[in-house]
């Protein structure tokens, strides 16, 4: 007898912390028990790590220095990925290039969430004709073809990393707009609103102290998606020259250069942007979706 309440017996310690444990606490634990989302989390520390270094001078210095003697040299000891046409040091550019990329990502997903969210939020809220509005604008501008847009704009504004953060922000938030809209319908009528009107709260103090904190971690998830679109976009608007202004180290621009040097039988160029890109995305894809599982509350209980 007293050997199964022994094995059954749980501390009272533990079963507060077990069942005192909010979403976000749950999610934090799940996550650091994920190896490919903690694997995936280091990638892209590392990778914000040498952004920063690149940009305050401290590593890759030689990133545009010139040396046409130096053209086109194979990867080897001094060069590790080798030389451009320039004789620029390929590894150095690529590395500056995440600065391109993770700016881009950054603010245009941002940009792009913050959109989405507060026309979601509004049409959801309120419904009624300010929803049938909303809805009718982002149907609209959903039906033109996303690239298209963002191409547009480029053309005319003219290239940038601004105009490129601007134009992917103003053009990828429809979809995180119909998922918020959709949540916020599902909790305008939930009893702790109610419990909230009946206290004042007003409808700012409503959508955004009560509801959205309850929302926030499809925000969270939107933009790690978001993330590796505008990254996608920065490399396909720059390839097209439409990005970045010419010398601003970027992936796009290095593979569009490859177009002509594979014709040399010079892959190293094309290798590293592509490598660079490949392990930055694949990290926030996989973290994305670590994080996705992690904040999905039907898995809090598990």
């Amino acid at each position: 007898m007293s050997t199964v309440a022994t094995q059954n017996f749980v501390p009272v310690a533990e079963l507060k912390a077990a069942k005192g444990r909010s979403l976000w606490q749950d999610a934090f634990r799940r996550l650091r028990h994920e190896k490919v989302a903690m694997i995936s989390l280091a990638i892209i520390i590392a990778y914000l790590v040498m952004a920063a270094l690149c940009a305050a001078g401290l590593l890759f210095t030689n990133y545009n220095v010139t040396d046409h003697g130096a053209a086109y040299l194979p990867p080897g000891a001094g060069h590790w990925m080798g030389t451009d046409i320039f004789g620029r040091d390929v590894m150095a550019r690529a590395a500056h290039g995440t600065i391109t990329s993770l700016i881009v990502g950054f603010f245009g997903a941002a940009l792009a969430v913050v959109i989405g969210t507060v026309m979601g939020a509004i049409s959801g809220y309120f419904g009624g004709v300010i929803d049938e509005l909303i809805v009718w604008f982002y149907t609209t501008v959903d039906t033109i073809p996303y690239i298209l847009l963002v191409v547009a704009f480029s053309f005319v504004v003219g290239p940038g990393l601004s105009t490129l953060c601007l134009a992917i922000g103003l053009t990828s938030w429809i979809g995180h707009c119909r998922i918020v809209r959709s949540e916020f319908m599902k909790h305008r009528d939930r009893e702790y609103v109610h419990g909230a009107t009946a206290l004042g709260a007003g409808h700012a103090r409503r959508i955004f102290v009560h509801i959205l904190p309850n929302v926030f971690h499809l925000v969270l998830i939107n933009f790690s998606l978001g993330f590796v679109t505008a990254v996608k976009s920065e490399v396909i608007l720059s390839y097209l020259g439409l990005g970045v202004a010419a010398g601003t180290p970027s992936w796009g621009m290095m593979i569009s250069d490859a177009k002509l040097e594979l014709a040399r039988e010079v892959w190293w160029g094309l290798a590293a942007a592509t490598f660079f890109m490949f392990f930055l995305v694949l990290a926030f894809t996989l973290f994305n979706d670590a994080l996705r599982d992690a904040l999905d509350p039907k898995l809090k209980s598990r």
